[in-house]
């Protein structure tokens, strides 16, 4: 009986959980005229899979940030670039809300974020950079 208890729990479980979608990207109709660019990434070849999913991306130039979303053995990798103004922008303040915006995007794909230069922004970065503006934030409950 506890078998069968336990075999239900965890079937009703599993059919509860559903995966996170894929990171969006921008349309090629809509490039042009997007202030923000969200573009796939061609997978790093590497025979040490184990390496590749730990190694920080390679980031394009003129790419602010990337997003890596790791799962199934997979390492997909999204390209996030702005307008040359907000790029500016996001370059000099990292805490302004449209920055923030596109990697709070990413995590809530089950992303990770990186810089330009290589280095992971965490939800603690995220700490730190809210530190130095004052944020006014509504809950609806």
């Amino acid at each position: 009986m506890k078998r069968c208890v336990v075999l239900v729990a965890a079937f009703i479980a599993a059919a509860c959980s559903t995966p996170r979608p894929e990171m969006p990207v921008t349309p090629p109709q809509e490039v042009a005229s997007s202030p923000v660019v969200r573009k796939a990434l061609p997978p790093a070849p590497s025979p040490d899979t184990a390496r590749t999913m730990t190694a920080p991306p390679a980031v394009p130039a003129g790419t602010l940030y990337v997003c890596v979303v790791e799962g199934k053995g997979e390492r997909q990798q999204t390209a996030i670039e702005f307008t040359p103004r907000v790029a500016e922008l996001c370059r000099k303040h990292p805490e302004m809300g449209v920055c923030q915006y596109e990697r709070e995007i990413c995590r809530s794909h089950g992303g990770r974020v990186f810089a330009a230069n290589g280095a992971e922004i965490t939800k603690l970065t995220e700490t730190e950079y809210d530190k130095r503006v004052m944020r006014v934030r509504f809950r609806a409950d």
